[in-house]
């Protein structure tokens, strides 16, 4: 078959997102398919832009290609939703989360308090219940996005889960006196929590911050202004080797997102065989972390965080139990690119 994988990217900005649309077009391919991603640019801003991005989509019939016809489209993030094909499939990595979940929270302010925002809103909603119904099916990537979209929409549909990006690759080894976070350095991940949580730890632990972005600046101000620069580094971008050894040698890894779609960096941990600490409203961090089982759910406040950190190593004998119950956790779910493609094409 020939499979179409549609999705939109901020230039320059690679996250997850980009992580998991490599991952497909890879396996669709080794599955003997002919796969090709299309993409176009995506603008958070201004309003008039997000609506040409809609206007844009909406006009585009990918039932006719220059001498060539998709078997499939597979839809990954809004508004691709909206272009027409006779054999649509969702895979909701996640709507435009500004106008459902974020609404009117700090991170939408400016557009929550204006009257154009507020219509965007109204017509995001409308249009993407609409064309979410014409879809011959609709997966998301957590039950978090599955949660939202039958909450705002008012639509059901089925979570499928994929593997990190190095998921045949990490392994354990013996726990050293750090807390692993690697992420981009953005607002909604949080960093300033595990930051803000290191002046209350009693025990002689370090949190390690991996990744880059846009709170980077203000991230190491936060860490001077605490007078903290013992206790936390900045560590940078890792390379894949750096990655799996950080995970393999940390005492545990924090995940504190703000309602995170998916995170890879549970499940990576969990591959690693390290308890997670996450928080409460973490979004799918939650579903994979079993309480005291296989890491830490705790409120998201700093106070709180730290006494989750002293009490992995003041018990480290009962966090590497729960390291290794994560792993048993995580083969149980049958995360494998195999499912993915049976659920999305075949069935």
């Amino acid at each position: 078959m020939r499979i179409g994988v549609v999705t939109v990217q901020v230039p320059f900005i690679r996250g997850g997102a980009e992580i998991l649309t490599n991952g497909l077009v890879k396996a669709i391919r080794e599955a003997g398919h002919e796969a090709e991603e299309i993409s176009m640019p995506f603008r958070f801003a201004p309003v008039s832009e997000v609506k040409r991005s809609m206007d844009i989509w909406a006009s585009e019939n990918f039932e006719y290609m220059n001498g060539y016809t998709m078997d499939i489209v597979i839809c990954l993030k809004f508004p691709t939703f909206y272009l027409q094909h006779p054999n649509k499939v969702a895979w909701i990595i996640h709507q435009h989360r500004a106008v459902y979940d974020l609404w009117d929270t700090t991170f939408t302010e400016g557009l929550s308090k204006t009257s154009e925002g507020q219509l965007l809103r109204q017509e995001i909603i409308q249009n993407d219940q609409q064309a979410l119904k014409s879809f011959n099916k609709v997966f998301t990537i957590g039950k978090t996005v599955s949660k939202r979209l039958q909450y705002f929409n008012q639509i059901s549909s089925a979570t499928l889960y994929h593997p990190p990006k190095l998921y045949g690759q990490f392994y354990t080894s013996p726990a050293e006196p750090y807390i692993f976070f690697p992420s981009r350095l953005e607002e909604l991940k949080r960093q300033h929590l595990l930051i803000k949580a290191m002046k209350y730890v009693k025990s002689p632990v370090l949190a390690l911050i991996a990744g880059d972005g846009g709170q980077k600046i203000a991230l190491q101000n936060l860490i001077e202004q605490l007078d903290i620069n013992h206790r936390v580094r900045l560590i940078g971008r890792l390379s894949d080797a750096e990655m799996l050894g950080f995970y393999a040698h940390s005492l545990g890894v924090f995940f504190g997102s703000y309602d995170e779609d998916y995170g890879y960096v549970t499940l990576e941990a969990m591959l690693a065989a390290k308890p997670v600490i996450t928080c409460t409203d973490s979004g799918e961090a939650v579903e994979f972390v079993v309480d005291k089982e296989t890491g830490l759910i705790v409120q998201p406040e700093p106070e709180a965080i730290a006494q989750a950190i002293d009490n992995l190593y003041f018990h480290q004998q009962r966090a590497t139990e729960m390291g290794m119950a994560g792993l048993e956790r995580y083969r149980t779910l049958d995360i494998s690119w195999e499912n993915v493609i049976n659920q999305l094409i075949h069935t």
